[in-house]
């Protein structure tokens, strides 16, 4: 899963939020099921070059969310989800398309990443 986050430290986001909202959106979408282990805090945080107390902020704000629970010995893990997100087809297909150009025109993810979150409102 930790490959599937990453975390750049020179955005305005801060990083807890960046890991926080891309954790987020692996559950809404799917990509995490419930039932699913996360990576402990020190394994996540050791895989994103960013302190603990970050990662453990993340998860805290995932927990209050209702995304995640951690318990004892048996570690974090995804909740289920009553209501997933139903991603459209024409949106899915606008996303492919996105790739596709930054692919043309030799635009690595990174950099496609900051446009889109630049645009973001």
């Amino acid at each position: 899963m930790s490959t599937q986050i990453s975390v750049d430290l020179e955005a305005a986001t801060a990083p807890y939020e960046q890991i926080r909202s891309q954790i987020a959106s692996l559950i809404n979408l799917g990509e995490l099921a419930a039932g699913s282990k996360l990576p402990t805090v020190r394994a996540l945080a050791t895989d994103l070059g960013v302190a603990a107390g970050t990662v453990a902020r993340a998860y805290k704000e995932l927990e209050a969310e209702g995304l995640i629970s951690s318990r004892r010995r048996a570690g974090t893990i995804v909740n289920e989800r009553p209501d997933p997100v139903d991603v459209h087809e024409d949106l899915v297909a606008a996303v492919d398309h996105l790739w596709e150009l930054a692919a043309a025109q030799q635009v690595d993810a990174a950099t496609l990443k900051a446009l889109v979150a630049r645009r973001e409102r």
